[in-house]
C-alpha cells in the first residue's frame, strides 16, 4: 500500500489573543462566510471587519482562557488515532490541516508531499457535511490538487460525512447518559442538542444536505441512547439579517423554560472538541438565557475530544476507507441533489433563473448585513463570536 498518511480537516482557532486579529481576517477572506459579488472587495472588506472586530472577539477569548484549544485537541485527537490504528496493524501518519489558522491546511498539504505519502484519506472533523465547513475546505484542497503535480500523483480517498457511524452514535449516546444519570430524576432531564446553524438559502437553493443530516443524526444518537427522555432540535449562533435554520437555540430555551422544563442537558451535536461555540456560548451565553428562564439545572455534554469509543470510530472510518473504491474531491460536490452542493468559486454572473436568485441573495447578504454591522455592530459580525 505504501505510506499511509490521514489529513484531518477542522476549522481552527486563535492560539491567543495576539492571533485574534489575523484569524479574523482569514475567516472574513473566505467567500462562503460573505459572498460577494465582486472578488476584489472580499479582502478590503475582511480587513475592515477584522479591524472592528477583534477587541469583542478576544474579549469573548479571553473568557474561556485567552486562546482556542482546537488545535491542541485536535492535535490529541490525531495521535490518539495513530496510537489507536497502530494496534489495529496499520501504520499512519497523521496531518492536522486548519481552514483559518495554523497549522493551515496548506502546510498540511506541504508535509504530505515532503513526506511521500503514497495513499491518504481525507477526514474531516464535521460529522455532518456543510457548505461552510467541510464544503470550504474541500473546495480549497480540490484547487490545490488542481496546481500541484505532486498532489495529483497521490492515491486519495475523501469521507465526506459520517454522522451515522454506529462507534460515534454510542460515543455521543455514552456521553449523554453519563450526564443525565447525574441528575436526581435523569429521566426528566430535558435533551437539547444544539447545532452550529446555517442560512436557511444554503439548504434549499444550494442543496445542502446539512440539514437533513443533523435531523439524522440527532434521531439516531435518540435511538442509539434508548432512554424515555424528551428531546429538541435547535440551531445556535444565527448571524446576519437572512434567515436561517430554525428554531433557533436561544428561542428554544426560552419557550422549553415557559413550559416547565427544570432540568437540560445541552449536546453540542456538531462539534466534536471543546472550543469557543462550546466553552463560551453554550456554558456561558446560553447558561444565562436558561436560568433566566427558569431551567435551573443546566448542563452540558462534553466534546468528545479523545473519547476512546470516539476515537475508535474515527480509526474504522480511516480503515473502511483505505479497503472502498475512492471518493475523489470533485465527487463531494454532488450528493443529494442534481446540482452542485456549494456555488463554485468562480461562477457566471448573468441572467439566467439561478444565477438570479443567488446574486440576488448573496448581494443581500453581503451589503446589507455589511451596513447593519457598521450602523450597529452587531449583525452577520457576530459570526467571529462561534469560532
Amino acid at each position: 500500500m505504501g505510506l499511509v498518511g490521514v489529513l484531518l480537516l477542522n476549522l481552527g482557532g486563535p492560539d491567543k489573543l495576539e492571533d485574534v486579529g489575523p484569524f479574523l481576517y482569514n475567516l472574513f477572506s473566505d467567500p462562503e462566510i460573505i459572498r460577494l459579488p465582486f472578488p476584489w472587495m472580499q479582502k478590503p472588506l475582511a480587513r475592515l471587519i477584522a479591524s472592528r472586530r477583534v477587541k469583542k472577539s478576544q474579549e469573548n477569548y479571553r473568557q474561556i482562557g485567552g486562546g482556542s484549544p482546537l488545535r491542541r485537541i485536535t492535535e490529541a485527537q490525531g495521535q490518539a488515532l495513530k496510537e489507536q490504528l497502530r494496534v489495529l496493524g496499520q501504520e499512519v501518519n497523521i496531518y492536522v490541516g486548519m481552514r483559518y489558522w495554523h497549522p493551515y491546511t496548506e502546510e498540511a498539504i506541504a508535509l504530505i508531499t515532503q513526506d511521500k505519502i503514497e495513499r491518504l484519506v481525507i477526514l474531516p472533523l464535521y460529522p455532518q457535511f456543510s457548505i461552510s465547513t467541510s464544503g470550504s475546505s474541500f473546495r480549497l484542497l480540490e484547487r490545490l490538487w488542481q496546481e500541484n503535480s505532486k498532489l495529483q500523483q497521490i492515491d486519495y480517498t475523501v469521507i465526506p460525512s459520517w454522522y451515522k457511524q454506529s462507534g460515534y452514535l454510542q460515543a455521543m449516546a455514552d456521553l449523554i447518559a453519563q450526564e443525565v444519570d447525574k441528575s436526581e430524576d435523569p429521566d426528566r432531564v430535558h435533551i437539547f442538542f444544539s447545532a452550529h446553524g446555517v442560512p436557511k438559502s444554503y439548504v434549499d437553493e444550494a442543496g445542502d444536505p446539512y440539514q437533513q443530516e443533523i435531523e439524522e443524526c440527532t434521531n439516531q444518537i435518540i435511538k442509539t441512547l434508548a432512554r424515555p427522555n424528551s428531546h429538541t432540535l435547535a440551531y445556535q449562533s444565527r448571524v446576519g439579517p437572512v434567515e436561517w435554520l430554525q428554531p433557533y437555540t436561544e428561542d428554544a430555551i426560552k419557550e422549553l423554560g415557559d413550559k416547565g422544563v427544570k432540568d437540560m442537558a445541552v449536546v453540542p451535536i456538531s462539534f466534536v472538541s471543546e472550543h469557543i461555540e462550546t466553552l463560551q456560548e453554550i456554558d456561558m451565553e446560553y447558561r444565562e438565557v436558561a436560568e433566566e428562564s427558569g431551567i435551573h439545572h443546566f448542563r452540558r455534554v462534553p466534546a468528545l475530544n479523545t473519547n476512546p469509543i470516539f476515537i475508535s470510530a474515527l480509526a474504522d472510518m480511516v480503515l473502511e476507507a483505505l479497503k472502498s473504491p475512492n471518493l475523489k474531491l470533485s465527487q463531494v460536490s454532488q450528493m443529494k441533489k442534481k446540482v452542485k452542493i456549494y456555488p463554485p468559486e468562480r461562477w457566471k454572473w448573468g441572467m439566467t433563473t439561478s444565477a438570479e436568485v443567488w446574486n440576488g441573495r448573496i448581494a443581500m447578504l453581503g451589503f446589507i448585513a455589511l451596513i447593519i454591522e457598521l450602523i450597529t455592530g452587531r449583525g452577520l459580525l457576530h459570526m467571529i463570536g462561534i469560532l
